[in-house]
C-alpha cells in the first residue's frame, strides 16, 4: 500500500453538502429509453451544430465493442447527465461575500446559466438540474432509480459523479445517513430498493468494493490484495476482474458494515480545497442475479400439448445485472490545492485518469473512429459505460463559488459531452441448466425408488396369489379325505351291521327249522328280501365308488387350474416386461406405415400417369403425331410473325398447345412455352391461357424445370400474364411468388431476371396483396436481385418499390393500414436513397414516386429523416424536371410537420 500523503479513513464521511432541505416538487426521473425534445448545447452555438446534434444510431468506437455489433439485437439508450449544485460552504460565504454565485440554476427549464461577467452567460441544458436544497431521496430517484430498475430486470447499469474535489461527489453516492436516515447517498437507497425487490430464496445479491489508486486496482474490503489484474473477454469484450473480492448481501445491515469497512481502507488527504479530499477513485459492483417467474409459460410449445413431464424439463430463466457506482476522485489545481510531495503524485494520476475519460467521452461524442480506452485502467474499467450495454446515469457535481469557475465550466463541459454518448442495452439473461440437472437427477431418482415399489408389489401379489391357491388345493385334499374316510367307515359299518343280522337270522332259523317247517315258504321270501336287501347294498356301494371317481376328478380339475394359474402369473409379468418393448415398436410402426402410404399415393399417382402415356416413356400416336405437325410451325417462332402463332393457335388447339409444356423432349417443351409467351402477350388470348390451365403449367415449369431458357420465357409469360388483377390473386394462391423468388436466386442471365423482376412488379400493384406479398418474401426477392446491376433489372425493382409505395400510400389515406411501410422494415430504404440519382432516366423516375408515396405517410418521417432521404425530396421538389412529381414532393413536405420542424432545425428555408 502506498504512504505519504494518502491515509485512510477513519470511517468518517468526506464534506458533505451544507444548507441541504427536503424539497416536495416531484419532477419526472431520468429515462434513458426517452431523447430530450432540444440539443443540449449552449445557445449561442445552435447554428454550428446542424444535423450533426441528432443522437447517433451506433458508434464506431465506442468504450464496449470498437465499433463492431454483437448478433443479438440491443435497445439504444443515451448517457443522461443530471447536475448537482452545492451551497456555500463556510469559507466561500466569508471569502466570496461580494460576489455573486458563478452559475444560476433554472430546474424548471432544465437548465443552468454560467456567468462569464456581469454581462455576459452561457447557457447549457441538461437531464436534470438539481438545486442546492434537492433533498437525497429526490436525487435517488432522478438519478439512480431507474438505472436500479433496469439492473433488476436484467441490464448493467452505472451511476457515476463527477465534478471537482469538495463539490459533493462522495456525500451524493456514499453518504450512510447514520445519524439523520434523510442523509442516505445514492449506494444505500439502491441496495435498499435491490433487496426489497429480489428473493433471496431464489435470487442472490453480491457486491465487491474497491479503488483505483495510482492506476493500481485494489480491494477496499481485503486491503492485502492490492494489485487487481482487468481481465476482457475477446469475444463478448466485458470486463471483469477474477482476483476481485466477492461479498454475497442477505440484508442491508450487512450492507453497511461492509461500506464502513471499505471506506475506512479508502485513501483520503487533507488539502486546501477539501479537508478530506479522496485520493482513489472508488467502484461499487452489485451483481444481481435473479431466477425470472413464469419462465415456464414464455419457452412453452408451440402448439401448446405439454405434458408434465415436459414441463418439468424446462430449465429456470436466469437474468443477470451488474450495477456500477463509480465515486471519482475531484479534479483539482494545484496552485488552488497545494498538493505537494506524495500527495502532489495523487493529484498528478487522478487528473491523468479524469484526462483519459475526458478523451474517450470526447471520442464518443464526436463518433471518433478510435476511442483511446487502453489509456487508464479507468477507461478500461469503464467501457461497458459508455458506449457499452449498459444504462449509465452521470451525475455532474459543481460549486457556486466564482473563485473556482474555471474548474466549474470544465465540469459542466464534461457533462456536455456525455450526454451525446448512446449506449445500446442488452439484456443478460441464460437458463440455469444446473437446476435443471440436479432437478432431473431427483426425479430420476423418484422414478426408480416408484419403479422398484411397483416391482415389489407385483412380486408380493403373485407370491399372495400363488400360496392362496396352494392352501386352497390343500384344502380341497384334506376335506377330500375326510369325506372319503367318514363314507368308507359309514359303508363299512352298515355292512358289517347286514352280515351280522343275517347271521343271526340265519342261527335263529336253523335253530328254528325243526319249529318250523312249516315256515318253508315263508322263509324262501325272507331269502328273496336279503338278496334284494344286499342288491340293493352292492348298488350302494357301486354309487360310493362313483362319488369317489368323481371326486378324484376334481381334484385333478383344482391341480391343472393351479398349472393355469402359474401360466397366467408369467404372461402378466411378461406383458409387463413386453409394454415398454411394444409401445416404441407401434410407434416405428406408425412412422413405417406413414412412409408407405406416401409411397403408395406416389406410385399410384405414377402409375395413373403412365396408364395415361399408354406405357412409361412410350408418346401415344396422337400425341407423336401432334409434336410432329407443331415441330416445324414453332421452329419459325423466332422470326417472330404472328400469323404462323395464330395459324398454330387455329390448327393445333391451345389444350394440345399445353399439354406439349410436359412433354419430354426438351426441344419441345422450349418451342411450346415460347408459343404460350407469344400468345399471352395479346390481351384476348390471356383469359383462354389461364381457363385451359395455362397459368398453373407455366408455375409448375418454374419449379420443375432447370433449363434457363425455359425459366426466361415462362416468367416473361407470367408477367404478361399477371396485368390482370384476377391473374394476380391466382399466382398468388398457386405460391408464385415462391417460385418466382427461387427462379431469380437461380438465374445467371440478366434477362431471366428482367422478367421475373417484371412479374413481382405487376403483382406489387394489386392493393389485396400487399401483405401476402411481403409475407411470402416478394420484398426481398425483389431487392435481392438489385445485385444483378443489370439497368434493365434495376428499372423493374424501382417500377416494383414504386407501385408498392403508391398502394401503401393509398391504404394510409384510406385509413385501411396504420404504422410503418413494409419497404422500409424490410430494408428497403436504403437503396430507394442511394439510386435516388440513377443516371437512367426509368430507374431515377420509380424511385422518385416511391420517395414521394412513402412521405405521404406521417409514421414514416422520422425514418426517412434518419435514412437521409429527406434530402432527396428537397431535390426532387426543386430540380425534378417532371412538373407533376415535383409538384407532388413539395406537397407532401409541406403537409408533414415532422419534416417541417426538422427543415427548421436545419435552417432551411423551404
Amino acid at each position: 500500500m502506498a504512504s505519504g500523503g494518502g491515509n485512510y479513513r477513519s470511517g468518517t464521511h468526506k464534506n458533505s453538502l451544507k444548507g441541504t432541505t427536503t424539497t416536495t416538487a416531484t419532477d419526472r426521473p431520468l429515462s434513458v429509453n426517452t431523447n430530450p425534445s432540444k440539443p443540449t448545447l449552449k445557445n449561442k452555438s445552435l447554428s454550428s451544430v446542424g444535423a450533426s446534434s441528432g443522437l447517433r444510431k451506433s458508434s464506431p468506437g465506442s468504450l464496449g465493442g470498437g465499433g463492431t455489433a454483437k448478433d443479438d439485437a440491443g435497445v439504444p439508450g443515451r448517457v443522461r447527465v443530471a447536475v448537482r449544485l452545492r451551497p456555500r460552504n463556510a469559507e466561500e460565504s466569508v471569502a466570496d461575500a461580494d460576489f455573486a454565485d458563478c452559475v444560476e440554476l433554472q430546474p424548471e427549464f432544465k437548465r443552468l446559466k454560467l456567468r462569464k461577467n456581469n454581462w455576459d452567460t452561457d447557457m447549457y441544458e441538461f437531464d436534470e438540474v438539481l438545486t442546492e436544497f434537492a433533498s437525497q431521496k429526490r436525487v435517488y430517484e432522478v438519478v439512480a432509480k431507474p438505472v436500479v430498475e433496469s439492473v433488476l430486470d436484467g441490464y448493467n447499469g452505472t451511476v457515476m459523479a463527477y465534478g471537482q474535489t469538495g463539490t459533493g461527489k462522495t456525500y451524493t453516492l456514499g453518504r450512510l445517513g447514520e445519524e439523520d436516515t434523510a442523509d442516505r447517498g445514492i449506494i444505500v437507497r439502491a441496495m435498499e430498493d435491490i433487496l426489497a425487490d429480489v428473493s433471496l430464496e431464489t435470487d442472490s445479491v453480491s457486491v465487491s468494493y474497491l479503488q483505483l489508486y495510482m492506476e493500481s486496482l485494489q480491494d477496499l474490503i481485503d486491503p492485502t490484495n492490492d494489485n487487481i489484474s482487468i481481465v476482457e473477454d475477446p469475444r463478448s469484450r466485458d470486463v471483469s476482474l477474477p482476483g476481485a473480492t466477492l461479498f454475497e448481501i442477505r440484508d442491508q445491515q450487512s450492507f453497511l458494515e461492509l461500506l464502513r469497512l471499505g471506506e475506512a481502507h479508502r485513501y483520503a488527504a487533507n488539502t486546501r480545497s477539501n479537508t478530506e479530499s479522496s485520493r482513489s477513485h472508488a467502484l461499487l459492483m452489485v451483481h444481481v442475479k435473479r431466477s425470472v417467474k413464469g419462465s415456464d409459460l414464455a419457452h412453452s410449445s408451440q402448439n401448446g400439448n405439454t405434458t408434465n413431464m415436459a414441463k418439468s424439463l424446462r430449465p429456470t430463466l436466469v437474468r443477470k445485472g451488474k450495477l456500477v457506482v463509480v465515486d471519482l476522485a475531484g479534479s483539482e489545481r494545484i496552485d488552488k490545492s497545494g498538493s505537494e510531495g506524495h500527495t502532489l503524485e495523487e493529484a498528478k494520476s487522478i487528473n491523468l485518469s479524469l484526462s483519459a475519460l475526458g478523451k474517450c467521452i470526447n471520442a464518443l461524442a464526436e463518433n471518433s473512429a478510435h476511442v483511446p480506452i487502453r489509456d487508464s485502467k479507468l477507461t478500461r474499467l469503464l467501457r461497458d459505460s459508455f458506449g457499452g450495454t449498459a444504462r449509465t446515469s452521470l451525475v455532474i457535481t459543481i460549486g457556486p463559488s466564482p473563485r473556482h469557475r474555471g474548474e466549474t465550466a470544465s465540469t459542466i463541459m464534461f457533462g456536455q459531452r456525455a450526454m451525446k454518448v448512446e449506449n445500446m442495452l442488452k439484456l443478460k439473461e441464460e437458463f440455469d441448466y444446473k437446476s435443471l440437472a440436479r432437478k432431473l437427477d431427483i426425479q430420476l431418482d423418484q422414478l426408480i425408488m416408484e419403479h422398484e415399489r411397483k416391482q415389489k408389489a407385483l412380486e408380493d401379489e403373485i407370491e399372495r396369489i400363488t400360496t392362496d391357491a396352494r392352501n386352497q388345493i390343500s384344502e380341497a385334499e384334506r376335506n377330500y379325505a375326510n369325506a372319503m374316510e367318514k363314507e368308507r367307515l359309514k359303508y363299512q359299518k352298515e355292512y358289517m351291521e347286514s352280515i351280522k343280522k343275517l347271521e343271526e337270522k340265519w342261527m335263529m332259523n336253523q335253530q328254528k327249522n325243526s319249529e318250523r317247517k312249516d315256515q318253508i315258504a315263508s322263509s324262501a321270501e325272507e331269502v328273496a328280501e336279503l338278496k334284494r336287501l344286499l342288491n340293493k347294498e352292492i348298488s350302494l356301494r357301486k354309487i360310493a365308488e362313483e362319488e369317489v371317481h368323481s371326486l378324484k376328478s376334481q381334484i385333478a380339475q383344482l391341480k391343472i387350474s393351479e398349472v393355469s394359474a402359474s401360466s397366467e402369473v408369467l404372461k402378466l409379468r411378461k406383458m409387463l416386461e413386453d409394454e415398454a418393448y411394444r409401445k416404441e415398436k407401434l410407434e416405428g410402426e406408425i412412422s413405417t406405415l406413414q412412409t408407405q402410404l406416401l409411397q403408395l399415393s406416389f406410385e399410384a399417382d405414377e402409375t395413373r400417369r403412365r396408364l395415361d402415356l399408354d406405357g412409361p416413356g412410350i408418346v401415344p400416336g396422337s400425341l407423336e403425331s401432334l409434336i410432329s405437325q407443331a415441330r416445324p410451325q414453332v421452329n419459325d417462332l423466332g422470326n417472330g410473325e404472328k400469323d404462323s402463332i395464330a395459324n398454330l393457335f387455329e390448327q393445333v388447339g391451345l389444350q394440345k398447345i399445353l399439354s406439349l409444356l410436359e412433354a419430354e423432349d426438351a426441344d419441345v417443351r422450349i418451342h411450346a412455352v415460347k408459343v404460350v409467351a407469344n400468345l399471352a402477350a395479346e390481351e384476348s388470348n390471356q383469359q383462354k391461357i389461364v381457363e385451359a390451365g395455362g397459368l398453373t403449367s407455366l408455375l409448375a415449369l418454374l419449379g420443375s424445370s432447370e433449363d434457363e431458357t425455359i425459366h426466361r420465357v415462362a416468367a416473361g409469360a407470367i408477367a404478361n400474364l399477371a396485368m390482370n388483377e384476377t391473374n394476380q390473386e391466382l399466382i398468388m394462391s398457386e405460391g408464385g411468388i415462391s417460385l418466382l423468388s427461387m427462379t431469380a436466386a437461380n438465374a445467371e442471365d440478366p434477362q431471366t431476371c428482367r422478367m421475373v423482376a417484371g412479374a413481382i412488379a405487376n403483382l406489387c400493384g394489386n392493393d389485396k396483396l400487399q401483405n401476402k406479398l411481403r409475407g411470402e418474401g416478394g420484398i426481398k426477392a425483389l431487392l435481392g436481385m438489385v445485385k444483378c446491376g443489370h439497368p434493365d433489372v434495376l428499372a423493374q425493382v424501382a417500377r416494383g418499390i414504386a407501385n408498392f409505395a403508391k398502394c401503401e400510400s393509398r391504404a394510409s389515406t384510406q385509413g385501411n393500414k396504420t404504422g410503418r411501410s413494409l419497404l422500409i422494415e424490410d430494408g428497403a430504404l436504403p437503396w430507394i436513397v442511394q439510386n435516388a440519382n440513377n443516371d437512367a432516366s426509368p430507374i431515377r423516375r420509380h424511385i422518385e414516386l416511391a420517395l414521394c408515396h412513402l412521405a405521404q405517410h406521417e409514421v414514416n418521417a422520422k425514418d426517412m429523416i434518419t435514412g437521409g432521404a429527406l434530402w432527396e425530396l428537397v431535390s426532387i421538389s426543386r430540380d425534378c424536371s417532371r412538373e407533376d412529381i415535383r409538384n407532388l414532393a413539395h406537397r407532401t413536405l409541406t403537409s408533414s410537420p415532422t419534416f417541417l420542424a426538422e427543415l427548421r432545425r436545419l435552417r432551411i428555408d423551404y
